[in-house]
């Protein structure tokens, strides 16, 4: 026997994953052939991607890994990381994130595959965690109205400077930054205010303030030096200049610090990252806001809010919805539409299980070691230039920071080199007093003398300064109050995490977003203390894992888009566009064409799109789409002609946001370059490309990737979410640069963004290879199609391509049906839950239709549940066609339908109450239930309640 036979069929199939990522088994796609009408799935890809597109052969990636494979590789790459106690600070401490924490909410699929919670019934568990989150922000900062999270703390810091030009009236175009902020927020607001115009002025509040010449100012509290100084008189100064001021704090100084709004300030921001999220290397951690309650409906980002149900029951929902960026468009002054939901979940539940005297005992107890540590490198005559401090200090080293941080290094710990002759070393919860002594023996190496100093040194003051300590209360809402053993908080967790219709229960059929399968696997190197225990601004020897992973990634992403170069910075979807708009805007003024500043954008396209462009200084123009969707050549012929001098950019979706491949995109593509302009295309649709087609090779100039739709990043509730971009050759020099050195263009606060989880989407296309890739999108492709087959007959499919095929998601029109019945959209989609669907995509980018995708992942099974589903509710629409019931007293109107109704004595209703609340096939002992019925949501915005109520004052006012 030959050594070939002999070990024939011990190896594990390549791909084992792929078939367990993608839904439809074999036999399932050659019956959804029939149904469709495709010969194949060739024949499928041949009649809807263009032939000028079509990818023929493979993008390199090789063949897929098994999953034992694969995690052996990764083990490989994180072991090239090496984790040190972290002393260096600025905005990144080390944290204990409890297990009951870390297992029930960060790796728990039923927290972090839900989605944004636009369907508040089914989101009541997150939308509670939220409203946690905005109570302690709200708390903290001392101030009336926090968000539910922003992107990180340098991003939150441009977001009020953007607040403050809005809504100050004073006419300066100054922005004065305090000099001792982080010198990654500094890097991230020069990027933020050039294109809009503002003066960065950067300076000491106490030397170089002038008020009359600002709108606003950002200071730091506690410094990045670590100082601590009263902001109290520059306040005054700004106020009387008709300035606005913001303070970005840090949340655990504030358990022991006088709050900011206390202090006179108009905005807060910050990072909640040390509230138990690891460091990550840069992310996802979630930024906060907090702002006085004149600027609430200005604030950027999402806001949970508390309303009523049909009962008049409270509920929780997303408030003011109207200030999002797809309302405003280009006149917006944010494109951010997501949130970090998930770490902000973490944190809130990091303050629900600590308390508000767990929190001040952590904070106490870093400040007391930091103290100690000053007391003992001044009795070894260390200067340490920084006075009154909170867990930082800033050391002057004579000329030897290098060689501290050498010895540091050696005993297994980093500190910040602030220059030549100063280090900055920072205390966190995972301090001890055995930090402490390490640090001393950097700066002694005398045995003796340390053993005399540790002898006879006194218990030090603190070092706070009194003027400015904590005399606010915080935190005394019950449910900070009321979970204290892990028993108690285990159950709270899965009491909320019940209310919610996530992933891990049924298919989320949302065009647009491409919620598909977050496979276990890919999720499990996220918690690897090689990963997640890693200082962004750590050394780059100790990050060699890292780069390997990034440079491999990048490999990888460039192979499917077909682009030259890759930066993994931007941390959302959003903050790519704004970053490929910035590298296009650089390109024209290296070029000496700086006059180019007209963005061209389809009337289909997402807000985010405007909003960008907006946000780099461009000018949008809209071009018109034709009947079928598509953008109208004749219409974008004549914009470019108009402004062909001044043409910038066109921004594009492919597939179109009306879910179709257009014919005449290489045509598109040909006429902006002829006119001198780049494309920008954007990424949200690439789950219908991948394998299929490359932006990069067929005219586009410029992408982002999300990677938390086509590349199995987990949407969280809402987020994280990480949008890289790809350019060609000639966009690379004008990526963003490293945030921490002062780089250009810079978009984050972090180098990679967030970092720690860009290993799911590696695992991901590393598990795949090319052909699993390609099957996948071929898959997805197929669903779309056989959805739409499906429910042809029951609902008008708005558009479709050149052979009557649709790409990865399918338009349903149910505005005849609103037109006849005056069952409306919404009606529809609440309906859904009573079949446990989360609704797909809800009147985008038509007003009153669904854009539904079902992804690659869902096998036929549940697409013809959700048809099924979809065909039962257009029969009880015909009862109302027929005059049976009328809208009003139709199942529709009244959905979902709660426990409640299906318990209480009284049923007065027109329909039969199993009907209403056990509709179609759904098993009675596997139904979700709505917890509550359906939200009043105007209601919630003319009452805007956004923390944490007395919810039993709340009720009586709501019945009264």
């Amino acid at each position: 026997m030959t050594s070939t036979s002999l070990w024939r069929n011990t190896t594990p199939a390549a791909d084992a994953f792929c078939t367990r990522h993608v839904g439809p088994a074999e036999r399932d796609v050659a019956a959804m052939l029939g149904v469709i009408g495709a010969d194949s799935l060739d024949d499928l890809m041949d009649q809807t991607v263009p032939a000028s597109i079509r990818l023929r052969g493979d993008m390199g990636l090789g063949d897929g890994l098994s999953e034992p494979a694969v995690l052996a590789r990764l083990r490989e790459i994180a072991g090239r990381n090496r984790v040190m106690v972290s002393l260096i600070g600025q905005g990144y401490y080390g944290t204990v994130l409890p297990g009951v924490i870390q297992r029930n909410v960060l790796e728990n699929p039923a927290w972090y595959t839900a989605y944004t919670p636009y369907q508040p019934e089914i989101s009541q568990g997150r939308l509670e965690a939220l409203l946690n989150f905005q109570t302690l922000v709200t708390d903290l900062t001392g101030l009336d109205v926090a968000n539910a999270s922003l992107l990180d703390e340098a991003t939150a810091a441009a977001e009020a400077m953007a607040l403050a030009r809005r809504v100050a009236r004073s006419k300066a175009d100054g922005f004065f930054v305090d000099a001792d902020c982080h010198p990654q927020t500094l890097a991230v607001l020069r990027t933020r205010a050039e294109p809009m115009g503002w003066r960065i002025i950067v300076g000491n509040p106490e030397h170089d303030l002038d008020p009359d010449a600002v709108f606003g100012a950002l200071f730091q509290y506690p410094g990045s030096s670590g100082r601590i100084r009263d902001p109290r008189a520059w306040i005054e100064r700004l106020h009387a200049a008709h300035a606005i001021v913001a303070m970005a704090a840090d949340p655990l100084a504030l358990t022991v610090l006088e709050a900011p709004g206390t202090l006179g300030a108009d905005i807060a921001v910050g990072s909640m990252q040390r509230y138990g999220m690891p460091m990550g290397a840069g992310g996802p951690h979630a930024a906060y806001m907090a702002v006085r309650d004149a600027y609430k409906r200005n604030m950027p980002g999402r806001l949970v809010g508390v309303s009523i149900d049909s009962r008049g029951e409270p509920a929780y929902r997303l408030a003011l919805q109207t200030r999002e960026q797809h309302i405003r468009r280009e006149k917006a002054t944010s494109n951010i539409c997501t949130a970090q939901v998930l770490p902000a979940v973490i944190s809130a539940m990091y303050a629900v299980y600590h308390g508000p005297e767990g929190l001040a005992a952590i904070a106490r107890r870093t400040h007391r070691l930091t103290a100690i540590l000053v007391a003992g490198l001044r009795a070894l005559s260390i200067r340490v230039e920084t006075e009154s401090v909170f867990d930082t200090i800033t050391v002057h080293t004579r000329g030897e920071a290098d060689l501290l941080q050498v010895r540091a290094e050696e005993a297994g710990m980093n500190l910040r080199v602030v220059d030549g002759d100063r280090v900055g070393i920072s205390l966190d919860e995972t301090s001890t007093p055995h930090t402490v002594r390490a640090i001393w023996r950097c700066f002694c190496r005398d045995a003796g003398r340390l053993a005399a100093l540790e002898r006879d040194l006194t218990a030090p003051d603190d070092l706070l300064p009194a003027a400015l300590r904590r005399t606010t209360l915080f935190l005394t809402h019950p449910v900070f109050h009321a979970h204290r053993s892990e028993t108690d908080m285990l159950r709270y967790l899965r009491r909320l995490s019940d209310r919610d219709l996530a992933l891990d229960r049924t298919m989320i059929p949302l065009g647009s977003c491409t919620m598909k399968l977050n496979a276990t696997v890919e999720m499990m190197p996220v918690t690897w203390p090689e990963f997640c225990d890693i200082h962004p601004f750590a050394p780059a020897a100790q990050q060699a894992g890292y780069a390997e992973l990034f440079q491999d990634l990048e490999r990888l992403l460039k192979a499917v888009s077909g682009y030259d170069a890759v930066s993994l910075q931007p941390n959302s979807g959003a903050q790519g566009e704004y970053a490929g708009l910035l590298a296009i805007r650089a390109y024209h003024r290296s070029r000496g064409e700086g006059r180019r500043d007209i963005c061209l954008i389809p009337a289909s396209a997402h807000g985010t799109n405007p909003a960008s462009a907006q946000m780099v200084g461009m000018r949008v123009v809209v071009v018109a789409c034709d009947g079928q969707g598509n953008v109208d050549i004749g219409d974008l012929k004549a914009k470019i002609a108009q402004h062909a001098d001044r043409l910038a950019a066109i921004m594009i979706t492919y597939p179109s946001t009306h879910g179709v491949f257009e014919e005449s995109v290489v045509e598109i593509c040909d006429l902006v370059h002829a006119a001198g302009g780049q494309v920008y295309l954007d990424g949200a649709n690439m789950n219908a490309q991948v394998g299929l087609s490359r932006p990069g090779a067929f005219g586009a100039d410029v992408s982002h990737f999300n990677l938390h739709k086509t590349f199995c990043i987990p949407h969280g509730g809402g987020g994280p979410g990480m949008g890289p971009i790809g350019v060609g050759a000639h966009l690379a020099p004008f990526l963003p640069g490293a945030p921490q050195e002062g780089g250009t263009n810079a978009v984050s606060a972090a180098p990679f963004g967030s970092a720690a989880v860009l290993p799911i989407s590696w695992t991901y296309m590393t598990l795949m290879g090319d052909a699993g890739l390609r099957r996948a999108t071929e898959i997805a492709i197929l669903n779309s199609n056989y959805i739409a087959s499906r429910l042809s007959d029951h609902y008008p499919v708005l558009y479709r391509g050149a052979n009557g095929r649709v790409a990865h998601e399918c338009i349903v029109d149910l505005r005849p049906i609103k037109d006849q019945t005056g069952i409306t959209v919404d009606d529809i989609a609440k309906r859904l839950i009573d079949h446990g669907f989360h609704a797909p995509t809800v009147s985008f980018p038509v007003a009153g239709t669904f854009m539904i995708e079902p992804t690659e992942s869902e096998g036929r099974v549940e697409l013809d549940r959700f048809c099924d589903a979809m065909i039962a509710i257009r029969a009880e629409i015909r009862d109302i066609e027929a005059g049976v019931l009328t809208a009003d007293e139709s199942p529709l109107r009244h959905a979902p339908h709660t426990v409640r109704d299906l318990t209480e004595t009284a049923w007065e209703r027109a329909y039969d109450r199993q009907r209403g609340c056990l509709p179609g096939d759904v098993v009675p002992s596997s139904k979700y239930w709505s917890p509550v019925n359906r939200l009043d949501n105007a209601y919630g915005d003319r009452n805007l309640v956004c923390s944490c109520p007395d919810m039993s004052a709340y009720q009586e006012e709501a019945t009264a």
